[in-house]
């Protein structure tokens, strides 16, 4: 007898859109069939007409548990918030940090990871390794380990973000050197691993801020000045040829600007392994929302650009170019996100977790024309190939994970804060939105269902990752 049987919404596969029926036995899908050919005995049937059923989505980049930068002792949300307000979204399956710092390796790192979320995550669960600063050469050896235990992806900045000099400690400091940089991506390249680059110029970066302060410009709304379009141009096409020297596969995350499309579509054409994600803030506002009231709650690092860089970034979407949607998730409480005033203190990251395939499915699907298929390819299937998850997640197809979400598209609202599950603020309230998540299903357990949750802390579970050979060697997706 089949556990559960979706039937009669409009399904989203791996070989096109149809009116089928889904099956679910256990954990995995086991079946996509015509209506009413599935077998009569089932423990239950969801009737999704009317509703559109997704693979559950995968947020590629959250910061969840992690330290905030210029608060000494802060923390973002920890796993059970953060994942629980995930599957409201409709989002299955998170990829936060284990963070390797100064006196830190990286099986250190992710022993302290696996401790933070292990029992504490409602959602399915793994960790980029993110590495920092000067790289000591043996933290670079470990590379190869962490790949055959499941951590395929390494992050690492070329920019401080923050002006050095109020840096005062060595763990502060995230820019890796060139040559650091190298020797991680001959690793990852060797051993079947994927750079997960922030690409900023630091030395454009750091000019800036003292130019700014020199002029007395350090309100908070200059900020684009200081993370602009010259600094992503330079730094994406650096890292680039890195890649050219090493073989090694690049994703950019939160592509910001116009220039960094451009590169990532220069180097695709090429037939380089590049990929790229944007952030749905970065399509949804400009820097001119920085002059709003209480402006600096719309920040995430890299900084909003103009509103000829937000269409750009939808183009990159729609035609190529950007791979995913993701949202840099650190969330805070809004007295926190809004403490830093000026240039140089002013706070990342916002409170996206939860609204990340509702946004895009509004304003891409429904405002833009964009279609289904290539909203779950941004949201979820991509995300999955490229990141080691598929096709474990980011498919509705027999054998995956019943990972399956439903979307009511006749919703149509202003998103107000109740709406929502997660801190005392978003950047999204008052937002029209058409179309939105209304039932999550984690491997086979119905999560979320008429507004209702139904979830443990101790139902998520961490997945291990490997990274297909096809993505590693060519632009594959």
């Amino acid at each position: 007898m089949l556990d559960l049987i979706i039937r009669g919404g409009q399904v989203v596969t791996t070989w096109g859109v149809g009116e089928w029926d889904v099956a679910v036995q256990g954990e995995k899908i086991v079946a996509i069939a015509e209506p009413g050919t599935l077998p009569a005995e089932v423990g239950r049937i969801i009737d999704a007409s009317g509703k559109i059923v997704v693979p559950g989505g995968i947020e590629p980049h959250a910061h969840v548990a992690s330290p905030v930068p210029g608060r000494p002792g802060a923390k973002t949300s920890p796993p059970e918030p953060a994942s629980r307000a995930a599957l409201f979204g409709g989002t299955t399956t998170l990829t936060d940090f284990a963070i390797q710092h100064q006196g830190l390796d990286i099986p250190q790192a992710i022993s302290e990871r696996t401790l933070t979320w292990r029992g504490n995550s409602y959602c399915d669960y793994s960790h980029h390794c993110m590495l920092m600063g000067e790289i000591p050469l043996n933290v670079i050896a470990q590379v190869k380990e962490a790949i055959e235990e499941g951590f395929p992806t390494f992050k690492i900045f070329t920019t401080n973000i923050r002006p050095t000099e109020l840096l005062t400690t060595v763990d502060q400091r995230r820019l890796v050197g060139m040559g650091h940089v190298s020797g991680v991506m001959e690793q990852a390249a060797n051993h079947g691993g994927l750079m997960f680059v922030h690409a900023e110029d630091d030395d454009i970066v750091q000019y800036m801020y003292q130019k700014l302060t020199r002029e007395e410009r350090t309100e908070w709304y200059n900020i684009h000045e200081v993370h602009n379009n010259m600094s992503e141009d330079l730094a994406f096409r650096r890292v680039l040829r890195l890649s050219e020297w090493t073989g090694a596969a690049v994703y950019f995350v939160h592509v910001s600007a116009k220039e960094g499309l451009n590169a990532i579509r220069e180097a695709r054409g090429r037939g380089l392994p590049v990929y790229g994600e944007t952030l749905h803030n970065y399509v949804s506002f400009n820097a001119e929302d920085y002059k709003r009231p209480d402006g600096p709650q719309y920040h995430t690092y890299p900084s909003l650009k103009s509103e000829e860089d937000r269409l750009a970034l939808w183009d990159g979407l729609l035609k190529g170019g950007i791979n995913s949607m993701a949202t840099d998730g650190s969330c805070t409480e809004f007295a926190m996100k809004v403490q830093g005033r000026t240039i140089h203190d002013v706070s990342g990251g916002h409170h996206g977790i939860e609204t990340r395939m509702g946004i895009t499915y509004s304003e891409g699907v429904a405002k833009r024309g964009m279609s289904l298929e290539q909203f779950v390819d941004i949201t979820s299937t991509n995300a999955a190939r490229i990141m080691g998850y598929y096709p474990r997640k980011g498919a509705i197809a027999p054998g995956s994970d019943a990972d399956i979400v439903l979307i009511d598209p006749g919703i149509q609202k202003t998103l107000s804060l109740s709406d929502l599950h997660l801190g005392d603020y978003s950047i999204w309230e008052g937002w029209d939105i058409q179309g939105w998540p209304v039932t999550t299903i984690l491997r086979g357990k119905v999560m979320v269902e008429d507004g209702q949750f139904f979830g443990s802390p101790t139902d998520g579970q961490f997945i291990p990752r490997k990274i297909a050979s096809e993505i590693l060697s060519r632009p594959a997706c």
